[in-house]
């Protein structure tokens, strides 16, 4: 099984839809291990997008990201990286398909409601970095074997 960081960003926190999009996750069948709210900090951000560092629009990043507090979000499943990219759908989201969370909720390529990891390598990095071990929960979900075939996992 594998476990993926999802952020719901200052702008879904604001427009009160964090419960919608996390609903979309659990009705997909993607098991929720950690979750909590919190304030990010320019140290924080500054580790977790080092590798924009030296983009013109980091500061705004950054500025959009402490705008209000974000809600942290490990949720585990098979190909859990990947189901949550597609289902979040592509950054900008005036472009992203509809059915998509960014397609039905985005209009902005900053603005975007959620970020998601983009590798299982980059997953557990991130999830270490916004959640301590004891934040993140493993329990028998009664509904697993009606999610995949026994050969699956």
């Amino acid at each position: 099984m594998e476990k993926t960081l999802v952020i719901l960003k200052p702008s879904a926190v604001q427009r009160a839809i964090v419960g919608e999009v996390t609903a979309r996750f659990e009705k997909k069948g993607l098991r929720l291990c950690g979750m909590k709210m919190m304030q990010l900090t320019d140290e924080l951000l500054n580790k977790h997008y080092a590798h924009l560092a030296n983009k013109p629009f980091f500061q705004r990043i950054k500025d959009s990201m402490m705008a209000a507090p974000v809600v942290c979000c490990c949720y585990e499943g098979v190909d859990a990286v990947e189901t949550v990219r597609t289902m979040t759908g592509s950054t900008n989201g005036r472009k992203a398909a509809p059915g998509t969370i960014r397609g039905d909720y985005g209009m902005s390529f900053q603005e975007n409601i959620i970020h998601t990891s983009d590798s299982p390598e980059n997953a557990v990095a991130e999830l270490a970095r916004f959640f301590k071990a004891d934040e993140i929960f493993d329990y028998k979900q009664s509904t697993f074997q009606f999610l995949y075939a026994n050969d699956e996992y």
